[in-house]
């Protein structure tokens, strides 16, 4: 099975190619050459379910592309038209007039998370620069603390470049997720390239939870974990507030289904952002926390929602997108949607997603993944995400 849109009447196009092949090299192909819908490609992107191979993955698309910049990574299921999938490749190229990319790599990223942001910006940084811009990233999903990345890409790049991208997954196993950039594949690593731009583009970002009651003040933290809230026990503080049963305190399946759909929420300049806390579970030393950063004397509340709270972000972030355009058509966009989330939905639930997003691109070509965490830093320093959709829209 492949799929295809394209926009490749403009200037400026992008293409996204779909396969449900079960081998690597022939899925990647067929994909690719689905997605390559005009002249002059400049970049590739590939998100691939975890049970292919992503070096045969690489070289399928190689034999289609050439030496075009290939970056992609492993997924807890594939978005794109035609709705989610499991077990495919979807490819998404961009190419025309008016487009410069420039990629990088950073490795053995853990222990050094901002350093290795600031890397990856001053490699990507040019002087010659398009006017409009954005700094697009793939992470290992299982590197801890990546809001400290970001905020190593922000100090060289500053308030003007929106940061997009998302968190390798691996189908909910949590066992390794893999980066794919330059032939290579790599874990402990971020690939990023920043796509220029002659015509604007736009990233959003939309969350469906609802806060409960009082902020409760961040006291202990370290390492992406919050130790207290009110100087008491992380856990149970969470646990209270939200009335949870008996055995969620001291079962780690009945914590975790009672967590996934309950993130906190933590107080940002840009907002309250939700934070998964339903993994890496710590009953005995009775501390939360996904893997990211939750600062020592922040704010942050308990936060519900449901299917209809999802999808109304859903749209919501489509929405935002296309109106920061100032009434320009997009010709594609990325859109990544949170593994946690897929978890909460169900597969119905998903469906419902695709069809959110199907009807709101109107046509346009659009591609992506179920993420580890979602990148999308439009205001202020911070932009690590989870249990939300971020879209970033090219013109």
């Amino acid at each position: 099975m492949s799929h295809e849109l394209n926009t490749a009447d403009r200037p400026r196009w992008m293409g996204v190619g779909r396969s449900a092949e079960q081998d690597s090299h022939a899925a990647a192909a067929a994909a690719a050459r689905a997605a390559v819908v005009g002249a002059d490609p400049k970049l590739v992107l590939v998100f691939a379910a975890i049970t292919h191979d992503p070096a045969a993955v690489q070289e399928g698309i190689r034999e289609v592309v050439g030496e075009v910049p290939v970056l992609g990574c492993t997924t807890h299921g594939e978005i794109g038209p035609g709705g989610p999938l499991d077990g495919s490749v979807t490819v998404a190229v961009i190419g025309g007039t008016g487009f410069t990319v420039t990629s990088a790599i950073a490795q053995q990223v853990s222990g050094r998370q901002r350093e290795a942001g600031v890397e990856l910006a001053r490699a990507v940084n040019r002087a010659d620069r398009r006017p409009y811009r954005a700094l697009l990233m793939l992470t290992d999903g299982m590197i801890r603390d990546q809001e400290t990345i970001l905020r190593g890409c922000y100090s060289v790049l500053g308030a003007s470049v929106p940061l997009f991208g998302g968190a390798a997954a691996d189908g909910w196993r949590m066992t390794g997720t893999y980066v794919m950039a330059d032939g290579k594949v790599l874990t402990d690593a971020v690939a990023a390239v920043m796509i220029e731009s002659d015509a604007p583009l736009a990233v959003a970002v939309r969350h469906g939870w609802r806060r409960l009651g009082t902020p409760m003040i961040v006291t202990g933290s370290e390492n992406g974990r919050v130790l207290t809230l009110d100087d008491r026990p992380a856990l149970d503080v969470y646990l209270e507030r939200l009335g949870a049963p008996a055995d969620a305190y001291t079962d780690v399946n009945a914590f975790v289904d009672f967590a996934l759909p309950r993130p906190i929420g933590v107080q940002r300049r840009s907002g309250v952002e939700a934070r998964n806390v339903s993994t890496e579970i710590d009953l005995a030393g009775r501390t939360i926390g996904g893997g990211s950063s939750i600062d020592l004397g922040g704010l942050t509340w308990v936060m519900e929602g449901d299917e209809e709270s999802i999808l109304a972000a859903t749209d919501a972030a489509c929405r935002d997108v296309r109106e920061a355009l100032d009434g320009r058509e997009p010709i594609g966009m990325l859109t990544f949607s949170c593994a946690a989330l897929r978890a909460v939905l169900g597969d119905e639930g998903i469906r419902k997603e695709g069809a959110h997003l199907e009807e709101a691109a109107a046509g346009v070509p659009f591609a992506g993944f179920y993420t580890y965490g979602e990148i999308a830093r439009v205001r202020g320093i911070d932009g690590f995400h989870n249990q939300t959709l971020v879209v970033l829209a090219l013109t």
